[in-house]
């Protein structure tokens, strides 16, 4: 029996508004935190196993402030995972990247390098919006390419995702791209991405496993992946704290990989499942919302100035923050909010066992 172990590792990085001098008065009409409107965007969240016991490694979040005004995400996050930290507990295989490159292409011919745009907005309406857009490339180094672009298995161009809640009645949420690149066969090509929540199966990608297994071969391994654009809460990958509400909206791609492991005869080993939501974003709003008189600037494109701090901070658990329900618990306490989690739980990384005629 094989064995994937990964490192237990912390780092939450949150955003919440800060209450200077001389707005008090201001805060008479903040929402309410825990009921009121709120968005949140996430550019990229992963879980490795079956169910909600699996390792979970989910990106810094943001979230809508309580006054208007909005949270963006940083200009540094660019990957996932970002450090050797993040790569230990992903499993060290695969690579997210996330529009802007700095050491190496991994996009196809003509595919820009760019900066994302992630932000969780409540506009002077009250009206929460949240929106994810930017160029996801999802790279599998144990392809041992000789160019980032060689190892480059799955593209999503010019994705954007978007929620606006304008009221209970009136909740949207989008999930676009402009191509989809997949490599089969040995070189990246289009494939037409279907409308709706039909989704897109792929079988016998040459994609291998997201870390290291006893055995495993690459020539003879193979993934089979499902794309499919994100309908419900509990589909997202998520914090504690990211709640819902009465009234939700969501979006965002969702990538499910199930790898078949076979040992270099082609005898297969055991299968590993893992799962990715790009660009997840929601929107919520209580019973009996009603948007201020203005003019809502709509998607994430509040005018107010972000808010401005990030702070890090600590959490720790010995399993994935469970997605049952509203996820409006709070582990942190007030302002630590929803930032990245890493951790993973050994046996259920391992995926299910495949049944041979021996066992």
């Amino acid at each position: 029996m094989t064995r994937f172990a990964t490192k237990a590792a912390v780092l939450t990085a949150v955003l919440f508004p800060l209450v200077g001098a001389g707005v008090a008065g201001a805060q008479s009409q903040a929402v309410d935190e825990k009921t009121g409107p709120v968005s949140f965007a996430n550019i990229a969240s992963v879980r490795i196993g079956d169910g909600q016991q699996g390792g979970a490694l989910i990106t810094e979040t943001q979230r809508s402030p309580l006054l208007p005004g909005q949270s963006k995400l940083g200009a540094d996050r660019v990957s996932v995972p970002k450090d050797n930290g993040e790569r230990t507990t992903f499993g060290g295989h695969y690579q997210i990247d996330l529009g802007r490159y700095t050491n190496g292409n991994p996009y196809p011919p003509g595919v820009a390098s760019r900066d994302h745009n992630v932000v969780a907005a409540l506009q002077a309406t009250t009206v929460p919006t949240a929106v994810a857009e930017t160029n996801y490339a999802l790279r599998d180094t144990w392809q041992g390419g000789a160019r980032p672009v060689d190892n480059t298995v799955l593209v999503l161009e010019g994705a954007k995702t978007a929620v606006d809640c304008t009221g209970p009645g009136k909740l949207t949420g989008t999930s676009t791209l402009a191509k989809l690149w997949v490599r089969q066969g040995g070189s990246l090509g289009i494939v037409p991405m279907p409308g709706g929540n039909a989704g897109l199966e792929l079988k016998n990608l040459h994609l291998g496993p997201p870390g290291d297994f006893d055995n495993a071969s690459k020539d003879t391994t193979v993934s089979d992946v499902k794309l499919t654009r994100v309908a419900a809460f509990d589909q997202l990958i998520r914090q504690d704290g990211w709640r819902g509400g009465d009234y939700t909206a969501v979006a965002g791609w969702r990538v499910e990989i199930t790898t078949h492991l076979k040992d270099a005869s082609g005898a297969a080993l055991q299968d590993v499942k893992t799962s990715i939501v790009l660009g997840g974003v929601s929107c919520s709003v209580p019973k009996g919302f009603v948007a201020k008189a203005g003019n809502n600037a709509g998607g994430a494109t509040a005018s107010q100035a972000p808010v401005p701090t990030q702070v890090p901070a600590g959490y720790l658990g010995a399993a994935a923050p469970s997605t049952d329900g509203d996820g409006a618990r709070v582990p942190l306490g007030i302002g630590l909010l929803f930032g990245g989690v890493f951790f993973a739980a050994v046996a259920v990384l391992l995926g299910r066992r495949r049944k041979s005629g021996t066992d």
